[in-house]
């Protein structure tokens, strides 16, 4: 499927990949950004998921959120409408913390070490809690 640009805004170029039916909005998607540099979101199915999780992480899935130091973030639809619904959470919430999430990457914070897991989870709670959005990790 061809890709889809929404207009850009503010130095964030959202990329749709897949049909945008239950994807949030480029406006939604946006408000989530936290970067001082340009940012692409590509929406991506599966099969792209799958491939570039495979190319940069050697692994053999599809994965919710991938962040490249390049300033794209890549999110998954399929697999964050699955884990959306098995967390017991909307789509939007998930995309919201997940977009969170990657920026956190491209702003250098990582969760290798469980320091910097609690730290990095820390932050993306406050950033989510104060649009009202409650903690992803519970």
């Amino acid at each position: 499927m061809p890709t889809t640009r929404a207009p850009r805004n503010n130095r964030i170029s959202i990329q749709y990949a897949v049909p945008r039916r239950g994807v949030p909005s480029a406006a939604y998607l946006r408000k989530w950004v936290r970067a001082r540099a340009p940012v692409t979101l590509r929406i991506v199915g599966a099969a792209e998921g799958r491939r570039l999780n495979r190319l940069y992480r050697n692994k053999n899935s599809a994965t919710n959120v991938l962040s490249f130091a390049t300033g794209d973030v890549v999110l998954c639809h399929p697999v964050i409408r699955r884990e959306a619904r098995a967390q017991g959470k909307s789509v939007a919430a998930h995309y919201a913390h997940l977009v969170v999430h990657g920026c956190l990457h491209l702003a250098g914070y990582d969760h290798e070490k469980k320091r910097d897991a609690e730290r990095m989870e820390a932050r993306e709670v406050r950033i989510l809690r104060r649009a009202g959005i409650a903690n992803p990790y519970r």
